[in-house]
């Protein structure tokens, strides 16, 4: 059994090859964000180009950098050290790039410099506003190191918390876990210390540990993130707490809409069997504790602790009532430890940095950093890492608002999932990046996913998607819950019809204190946003219950398209048309201004037409002719939903 020493000794010596090649190493991040933009087209290009001209440069693939709006991104790695990092390398801009760069500088593509002397006319990475904010601590090797080789991570800090750890008493870890004040980073800030040191304290065997990577909610990414860029910090993690707890076996409960973390993290569990850093005999000190990656069922109630126990016990994914808490009574039936991926990957960065490093950012109540994904009307969707207790403001600020929106207003900011509430713009941005500030509000800052919503979105409209999509995920227990969402569902979708009334609000009343009552917390969240909607966008909701009237022009119901120029667009227009209401009258003097054109009621807003001849057709309000006949029914007969939703 190899000690963490000579490990460490091989991985120095494979990633001498990546920090100083002996010729132009190109390397590209490859992750689901960058996959769906075309990078793996990308890598098959450079090797084409580079194998056609007969160069000697080679190409390898590392992890996501967290520039998700750059992709696909490409690194060249000089002998010298050199490193320049080039955006949006499409497959066709391959040939310039390599005929360019690998000799010197392709200004065209080059983004940053990321390592070696400046370049005139590029800026530094570390002084690009989005980095320079960064403290990227549990994400500082995502985007440096190949996530399928496991030297690369030893070579980079990797295991030297485990081998650490194992020379420590359990006490000792519980206590420095509890000075750290690590809490559960999936939104539940429990006491990271004090949840282990119940699973420790019980006699009975086997004990279990998962880990949760069920990340449903939308917006959010940042589990994805590191099982897909650093894996191996996961399984560090994970050995961390079988030592201090005393469990043998773990899960890693990963959603199945997430191909590419699952392969990851099964590779990274392989390579750490053979490396004798997970298994019998770790590190060969007697720890036994094996994993398995687990595949999850696609249910978003998984993402709870006890639903994730129900699919892993072979039965439906239904969360449980407790008591019996899992450190009781978990997986099989043992004494179980859920934790989810970043905080256990906080474990591995505590153990391997020291207390003292990690303790240095943050505040009192939470130190450390945290992990973001950044998404919604903003030019810079993505990743960062920033210590605890930053103001949202400064983080909106290096997003940049979408180039497509530069003049529209920042309405709202949604963080952590539909449980979680929805903040007007003016309070959330002000708000330091911590649990504590936004539970002042009656909202939960979540596991890390942030979505910003300018005025294009209508907040009757968002209501609708976050309801129906509980009401969707409801397990279908409680009929508290599973009734509820209903009831919320279809209380917004009447009011986006125009048969809104001002009891709607007693109702949403009644359902927020009803809701509570619900077995878990996706039914007693449930209405956050709901309830969040009324106290904040009154203002918003009177417009669509009052005037009929949909501020944003979103509610199908409550608008209609209007020509109102004339425009050679307009044929073309009228022949994507999926009802055929584009009409023209020729000859009306009536209509000379729109040279004849006019939209009929056939129109289904389905917006095609716009979207070709904008400068000519515009949304206008409209007041339903009947409440009781939804646009949405209608779409359902003709087989056709504008909006792109279930009715």
């Amino acid at each position: 059994m190899p000690t963490y020493d000579e490990l460490r000794a091989t991985a120095d010596e494979a990633w001498r090859a990546v920090e100083r090649p002996t010729r132009p190493l190109v390397r590209v991040p490859v992750a689901t964000c960058s996959i769906a933009v075309g990078a793996l087209e990308t890598v098959d290009a450079l090797r084409k180009e580079i194998a056609g001209r007969g160069l000697a440069a080679d190409v390898v693939t590392m992890g996501e950098t967290g520039l998700c709006w750059l992709e696909p991104l490409v690194e060249v790695r000089k002998p010298d050290g050199s490193a320049v990092l080039y955006q949006k390398v499409t497959p066709d801009q391959a040939g310039k790039l390599v005929e360019q760069a690998l000799d010197g500088v392709c200004r065209d593509l080059a983004f940053a410099v990321v390592d070696g002397p400046r370049v005139e006319g590029v800026q530094r990475l570390a002084d690009f506003d989005y980095w320079a904010l960064q403290d990227r601590r549990l994400i500082a090797r995502c985007g440096v190191i190949d996530p399928e080789s496991i030297d690369h991570y030893i070579a980079n800090g990797g295991y030297k918390g485990l081998a650490k750890a194992l020379a420590w008493k359990p006490e000792e870890i519980i206590g420095t876990l509890t000075e750290s004040t690590l809490k559960g980073r999936s939104g539940s800030n429990f006491p990271t210390g004090r949840k282990w040191d119940f699973l420790r304290s019980k006699d009975r065997a086997p004990k279990y540990l998962l880990c949760n990577a069920d990340e449903g909610d939308p917006g959010a990414f940042v589990n994805r993130i590191i099982m897909e860029a650093d894996p191996h910090t996961v399984i560090e993690g994970m050995v961390i707490s079988a030592h201090v707890t005393g469990a043998t076996h773990g899960f890693i409960y990963i959603r199945d809409e997430y191909p590419l973390a699952i392969e990851r993290m099964e590779t990274a569990v392989a390579q750490a069997r053979e490396r004798g850093l997970a298994g019998d005999n770790v590190l060969g000190t007697g720890l036994s504790f094996d994993l398995r990656v687990w595949r999850g069922a696609g249910s978003y109630v998984c993402g709870e602790e006890s639903g994730l126990i129900s699919s892993l016990d072979d039965s439906r994914g239904m969360p449980r009532v407790r008591p019996p808490f899992p450190a009781d009574v978990g997986v099989f039936g043992q004494p179980s430890n859920v934790n989810n991926i970043e905080t256990f990957s906080s474990v591995a960065l505590i153990m391997q940095r020291g207390i003292e490093f990690y303790n240095s950012v943050g505040t009192a109540t939470n130190r450390g950093t945290k992990v973001f994904s950044m998404s919604g009307h903003i030019a810079r969707p993505g990743v960062l890492e920033v210590p605890f207790g930053i103001e949202l403001r400064k983080v909106y600020e290096v997003l940049e608002p979408a180039p497509w929106q530069e003049r529209r207003a920042l309405k709202a900011v949604q963080s952590g999932g539909p449980l979680t509430g929805i903040l007007p713009a003016n309070i959330a941005l002000r708000l330091p990046l911590e649990p504590e500030p936004f539970r002042e509000y009656g909202c939960i800052m979540g596991g890390g996913g942030i979505v910003f919503i300018d005025d294009t979105a209508c907040i009757v409209d968002l209501n609708i998607m976050f309801s129906w999509f509980l009401e969707d995920e409801s397990c279908g227990r409680c009929t508290t819950c599973h009734g509820g969402t209903q009831r919320m569902t279809e209380i917004f979708r009447r009011i986006a019809r125009g048969g809104g009334q001002q009891a709607d609000y007693d109702k949403m009343a009644i359902l927020s204190k009803m809701l509570v009552w619900s077995n878990c917390v996706h039914g007693s969240a449930a209405p956050t946003i709901m309830a969040k909607s009324a106290e904040f966008f009154r203002e918003e909701l009177d417009e669509h219950i009052n005037n009929k009237r949909c501020p944003a022009r979103v509610c199908p119901d409550l608008i209609r398209y209007e020509v109102v120029a004339k425009s050679d667009k307009l044929p073309e227009a009228a022949g994507i048309c999926p009802v055929d209401a584009i009409e023209q009258h020729e000859g009306s003097s009536e209509l000379a201004t729109t040279g004849g054109w006019t939209i009929n009621e056939r129109c289904i807003r389905c917006d095609a037409c716009r979207e070709i001849a904008p400068e000519a057709i515009e949304i206008v309000d409209a007041k339903p002719a009947s409440p009781s006949v939804p646009l949405r029914a209608h779409l359902q007969n003709v087989g056709t939903d504008a909006r792109g939703r279930m009715n």
